[in-house]
């Protein structure tokens, strides 16, 4: 039963880890992976020599962990309201609609955002703002308030995602540890704190490791779609895949696009490891390995 899942594995997750070597060669498509002609590490000079590698690489590690902590809280809270509700035809319709933005395209989502902040027509200028006499603000050109902007929109669009996750582990826990709580007078929240939240801790470990180790890989459709591309605001939404992106469509350079996402994965690898030991040190039942 298990070779489909292991089939899968192979042809889309290892097999292609042969195209790490494109990272360290001047690929030539004449010439091919094999042939092109190695250069050691001068594809990596492009992103550590660049005037913007300090900018794109703090945007990229400080959105992804306001987004991790964010998400964490967020979604563990959602979890516990849906367990709460006893209805289940209530309960489902609720599921289903906080899934729905996980579930749409970064387009969709751009232009959805667009339409609340546009300055001609957007709902935020046109029906809060300039009511309340306040000018209306040129969201677009304005780098300021992009970085609650996106992380609002992460919030949006990741939580439900997870709240099912989490909702999932809280089904599983035994209603006799609540019926025993209820038995000595504990309040919904002590029961939260001292049963739901232990119990459910390490599917929480698990998916933050997991989110840990992709903290240098940014999601591209958030940064690259929903600030529109705009050049004004590139100083706080510019990160590592955004960069890397553009970089390629100016230059075409496969080798620099490919040293960029080992350079990630690497990174992000380390991380995983160092996070882990330091949780298997604090509480090894916790650890994800």
């Amino acid at each position: 039963m298990t070779i489909p899942g292991l089939l899968y594995f192979l042809i889309n997750n290892y097999l292609p880890m042969f195209g790490v070597i494109i990272a360290f060669k001047d690929l030539s498509y004449t010439k091919g992976i094999l042939g092109s002609e190695w250069v050691g590490f001068k594809n990596f000079e492009f992103l550590f020599k660049t005037e913007n590698a300090f900018i794109i690489t703090r945007n990229t590690v400080l959105y992804n962990a306001v987004f991790i902590v964010i998400n964490v809280v967020m979604a563990v809270t959602v979890a516990i309201l849906l367990n709460a509700i006893r209805r289940k035809l209530v309960s489902r319709f609720y599921q289903s609609i906080i899934l729905l933005p996980y579930l749409l395209s970064a387009v969709i989502i751009g232009y959805l955002v667009f339409s609340f902040l546009s300055v001609e027509f957007g709902f935020v200028n046109k029906l809060i703002l300039e009511p309340l006499g306040i000018d209306a603000i040129s969201w677009y050109s304005e780098p300021k308030y992009w970085p609650y902007i996106l992380v609002i929109v992460n919030a949006w669009k990741s939580i439900g995602y997870f709240s099912i996750v989490y909702l999932a582990a809280i089904v599983g826990i035994d209603s006799e540890y609540y019926e025993a709580a209820v038995l000595d007078g504990a309040s919904k929240w002590q029961q939260v704190r001292s049963i739901t939240v232990p119990l459910i801790m390490p599917v929480i470990m698990t998916l933050t490791l997991l989110q840990v180790g992709r903290i240098f890989n940014a999601d591209f459709g958030l940064f690259f779609q929903v600030p529109m591309n705009s050049g004004a605001l590139m100083s706080t939404t510019d990160v590592i895949d955004t960069y890397v992106y553009r970089a390629l469509l100016q230059m075409g350079d496969i080798g620099m696009a490919s040293a960029a996402g080992l350079y990630q994965s690497v990174l992000g690898f380390l991380l995983v490891f160092g996070v882990n030991a330091i949780v298997r040190k604090v509480n090894n039942e916790h650890a994800l390995f």
